[in-house]
């Protein structure tokens, strides 16, 4: 079974790679590391680090020696990380180590969400209905944007080699994204962030009306939904069954209906080129949640041109993980690979017995494997709940 732990590159180079290989396949009990490839920007509590207690990595880098001969051309480029000048490259370190027996490796790839490089190239990003840009957010109908991650993919995959690549933010990202802070005095509630995240920008435009979408009908009525939540003195819930239905929760709504169910094209198309580019000997994967829909995902054309995806389900409880999983099966299809990915956070996880229950109702659901979040953001002795729920899989895999 395919057991990872989340990893950054300044753990690795904090611990050593030999001390975390042996801690995370000795204490933790997983064969792989998933390191950072590809990140944004954030503030983090390290309490692993002896000396960095808390870290902001720069915005919008790549922590692996980019590949020159692919970029010269490119529109949007990478910027290496001053971490790999000063510390070294942990994803060529991490592999030479694989080499020699130790864990396997996956390339955990932020792809566009990336708020360095939508500053760089803002007629690159998502915009709203009102033409706003979404400057975390390289947009996914963009033809450079759309390079910048075929590229990335392209790069690692062939000069690196690792065993899995997984893919985060190859689409849309919701309007609420934790960008530096955000204010919501109104109280947006899921239907309104939603419809704020949808893009209306000129290559979505241009994409959506090539395929004959009414795109400025549904831009005209996302921008009356977003101008009466703004108006309302209270959130109010406009569409009973969202996000439940899908977009047939907009089903009276014809141009934004069809706008909705072609959103996925620009996303699946990416993620087939994405896959074309690779080398064959890593497996691609998708990071998302149960949710994807409303980031452009489909999740049946996933399983059609990625060897498969880790389904991500934070603070759900162990009955609905279970039912995420199966219905994430059977939209995957039988051959896909379908892992299952779980935060460590206090107080989501208050102790071994959820954590080892969620892994049980995951994997009796389908879920082939799993993925923990985050080796340097908890306590060491999270890592024996980890290996607690990893052992309560041993007599059946």
């Amino acid at each position: 079974m395919h057991l990872s732990m989340w990893t950054y590159p300044w753990d690795v180079q904090d611990q050593g790679v030999e001390a975390i290989s042996a801690e995370l396949s000795g204490r933790a009990g997983v064969n792989t590391i998933s390191i950072a490839a590809s990140y944004h920007a954030g503030r983090f509590l390290q309490p692993r680090s002896p000396t960095q207690k808390a870290y902001f990595p720069e915005d919008g880098t790549v922590y692996f020696r980019p590949d020159e001969t692919l970029w010269q051309d490119k529109t949007i480029r990478p910027l290496m990380a001053q971490n790999v000048t000063e510390r070294g490259d942990m994803l060529d370190a991490l592999i030479r180590a694989r080499r020699e027996g130790g864990l396997k490796v996956s390339a955990w790839t932020v792809c566009l969400h990336n708020t360095r490089l939508g500053m760089l190239h803002p007629g690159h990003v998502t915009r709203n209905a009102f033409g706003n840009p979404n400057y975390y957010n390289l947009c996914p109908s963009s033809p450079a944007a759309r390079d910048y991650a075929i590229t990335l993919v392209r790069d690692i995959s062939g000069n690196y080699r690792p065993d899995m690549l997984e893919l985060e933010s190859p689409n849309f990202l919701g309007f609420a994204h934790e960008y530096h802070h955000e204010k919501d005095g109104v109280g947006l509630n899921a239907e309104d962030d939603f419809l704020l995240s949808l893009c209306f920008c000129a290559h979505c435009t241009a994409r959506a009306e090539q395929a004959g979408v009414p795109i400025e009908g549904a831009r005209r009525s996302v921008a009356g939904f977003i101008a009466e939540a703004c108006e309302r003195v209270l959130p109010e819930k406009q569409f009973a069954d969202f996000p439940e239905a899908g977009i047939d929760a907009f089903r009276h709504h014809e141009d934004l209906r069809a706008f909705l169910a072609w959103r996925s094209e620009p996303v699946t198309s990416l993620l087939g080129e994405i896959k074309a580019a690779a080398r064959p000997s890593t497996r691609i994967l998708l990071l998302d949640g149960p949710n994807g829909w409303r980031g452009g995902v489909d999740l049946a054309a996933v399983g059609r041109l990625l060897d498969g995806m880790v389904l991500c389900c934070y603070n759900m409880q162990p009955e609905a993980i279970g039912a995420a999983i199966r219905d994430a099966r059977i939209m995957l299809g039988a051959e896909a690979f379908l892992g299952l990915g779980l935060r460590l956070f206090y107080p989501e996880v208050d102790g071994p017995d959820i954590l080892a229950a969620r892994v049980k109702f995951a994997v009796e659901a389908g879920a082939e494997g799993v993925n923990f979040y985050n080796y340097g953001l908890v306590p060491a002795g999270r890592l024996d709940w980890v290996r607690a729920a990893v052992e309560t899989l041993a007599p059946a895999h």
